[in-house]
């Protein structure tokens, strides 16, 4: 017993100079202290002694004990520092130095409303899908009964992108000047009955002011069937707005001109900012929030439906304008400013 304690004291000895890394101290104590380690089973051991040894070779167990863990402790020491050099200069870890705080980010206002939508269209049935801020004229215009000579294209003056004579595309390609150009794209690929939302960035060049930007978020949505009527449409647009602001919303319906939708409407909300008493974002106390409108036949045969077999609605939310009746905003620039003063609020 005696000789074999000291065996085990000389293989730790001869390990321990092995040692470069003080995460092998972990594996080294385990080997040998664990439960099911050397020095402890010959501990256990002891018990098998004649009774006039367990004294003595009780006490030498713990003698050998105690400079193990004296050598173990000593080799940490030398270990640890060495170690934490060469973090320092692989890493160019400096402790002497002031730390810095690290700040976290979190969702743009407008995510946080964009996500919320989203899970609200999905859970009644709404495909989402994502299209070309890049557009063709003719999904932008053509194909939603907008042609060159149509007076609605004055309305929409916006930015056509200039391409060199290699560019095969024969299109005019446009900044989209609204998510509706997704609705013959989606027909033609999906077909009917469809239910689907696009929600995307848009371009107009028009003057700024507290409610109008050169760039802005909008949601199209689209659902066609047989025997859709304008019921559907006031139904489900009352439920997208009381799921929204989690209560009942007073609204106005009115009638708006829209060239791919007939009849047109405008869904107006009385203005969250000022309580309906009129300010510089709404003006009147009502802020234009949906236009909308039964799917004109035109479209539909553009996206290769019978308009006698199919009917649907449309409408576009601007949910930058959302996102200010919801928090309180009362200048839209605000939003796409990049000024963190006013982003980290939220």
């Amino acid at each position: 017993m005696e000789n074999l304690l000291k065996q085990i004291k000389e293989r730790l000895e001869n390990e321990i100079k092995e040692i470069k890394i003080s995460e092998d101290f972990e594996r080294l104590e385990k080997k040998y202290f664990g439960r099911k380690g050397e020095f402890t089973i010959a501990i256990k051991s002891l018990k098998d002694l004649a009774e006039e040894q367990r004294p003595v070779i009780g006490k030498l167990a713990n003698g050998v004990k105690k400079e193990i863990e004296e050598l173990l402790e000593n080799a940490k020491q030398k270990i640890n520092p060495i170690q934490r050099k060469a973090k320092e200069f692989l890493f160019g870890f400096d402790p002497t130095l002031q730390g810095s705080k690290k700040e976290l980010g979190h969702l743009h206002p407008c995510t946080l409303v964009l996500n919320e939508i989203i899970d609200i269209m999905s859970s009644m049935g709404f495909m989402v899908i994502d299209g070309p801020e890049l557009e063709s004229e003719y999904y932008n215009f053509e194909a939603l009964n907008i042609p060159a000579s149509h007076p609605a294209r004055d309305m929409q003056d916006t930015y056509f992108i200039k391409t060199d004579k290699n560019f095969k595309y024969s299109e005019k390609l446009v900044l989209r000047t609204q998510t509706s150009a997704l609705q013959v794209r989606t027909i033609e690929q999906f077909g009917a009955p469809l239910r689907a939302i696009f929600p995307g960035r848009c371009f107009r060049n028009e003057a700024t002011d507290a409610s109008h930007d050169n760039t802005f978020y909008q949601i199209e949505g689209l659902m066609i069937d047989k025997n859709i009527s304008i019921a559907n449409l006031v139904s489900v647009m009352n439920n997208i707005l009381s799921q929204i602001f989690k209560r009942e919303i007073k609204t106005r319906l009115r009638p708006g001109y829209f060239p791919f939708v007939e009849p047109g409407f405008e869904l107006d909300i009385n203005c969250l900012i000022c309580g309906g008493e009129g300010c510089s974002v709404c003006g009147d106390g009502w802020l234009e929030i949906m236009p909308c409108g039964l799917v004109n036949p035109k479209v539909l045969e553009y996206g290769g439906l019978d308009p006698k077999e199919y009917s649907g609605f449309a409408f576009g939310i601007g949910f930058t304008r959302l996102v200010m009746m919801l928090y309180g905003i009362n200048d839209i620039r605000l939003l796409q400013s990049g000024d963190l003063r006013f982003i980290k609020q939220f």
